[in-house]
């Protein structure tokens, strides 16, 4: 016995559905093979997602099976707002797109499952059960898909940016604190360093950048978003 006669063989009422899909053929097709399946009830069909947020306001469905691409309001954006108006209907979206720009948009807006249109009956009749039990009702293909991107390697966050101008690391950090206002003493105490290797790491870092005096520095430092205004806090 499948999970759908059980649940009729319980007493249970059918499932109300309402389909939305664009191309009249293949939504009168849905309509029409959802009337064989047991615990599945249409109780209206529409042509786009301006339709289907009517639909769902005067009919109160279980679950819309929601196509994706539509004129006037696509399935995602009519996914988001019945979620939003109407939380107590579950979408389901039966689409021909199993990409990931057509996936993850609708998972986001709500939709609780997802459906390629070679799905068959068996397995929209599991969908529908699912997301009304509380469980997704995806397809064994986008499961697989979904797996696939979740099993992918995050990609490494940047490093930080190389310095300009060839200048050294420490340079770099010299050059920050000449640019919040600090004098050689200062960045020696700072750095735990001797006054004159600071000034070596200045006249270092002059003669890479060209610069003259510690207004060009300062200059230099924020045109290369080295330190931004007013300067960072040193600790």
């Amino acid at each position: 016995m499948s999970g759908a006669e059980a649940q009729a063989g319980a007493g249970r009422p059918p499932a109300r559905v309402v389909v939305v899909d664009d191309q009249t053929v293949v939504r009168e097709g849905i309509v029409m093979l959802l009337g064989l399946l047991p615990g599945i009830e249409v109780v209206g069909a529409g042509g786009d997602g301006e339709q289907a947020l009517e639909l769902v306001a005067e009919l109160d469905p279980d679950v819309v099976l929601m196509d994706l691409r539509m004129p006037r309001c696509d399935g995602v954006e009519a996914t988001r707002r019945i979620r939003a108006e109407h939380p107590r209907t579950q979408v389901v979206i039966l689409t021909t797109y199993a990409d990931d720009d057509s996936l993850f948009p609708a998972l986001r807006a709500g939709a609780r499952g997802y459906l390629t249109k070679d799905a068959d009956g068996d397995e929209i009749v599991r969908a529908v059960e699912g997301v009304l039990s509380g469980d997704a009702g995806l397809s064994p293909k986008i499961q697989r898909r979904l797996l696939e991107r979740l099993s992918q390697p995050e990609a490494a966050p940047p490093g930080p940016a190389e310095p300009p101008d060839g200048l050294t690391a420490r340079e770099a950090e010299v050059l920050v604190l000449i640019a919040d206002g600090l004098t050689n003493q200062e960045i020696a105490r700072v750095l735990h360093v001797s006054t004159a290797t600071v000034k070596t790491h200045i006249n270092n870092l002059f003669a890479k950048t060209g610069l003259k005096d510690r207004a060009q520095a300062v200059r230099y430092a924020y045109r290369h978003g080295l330190a931004k205004p007013p300067g960072r806090s040193i600790t």
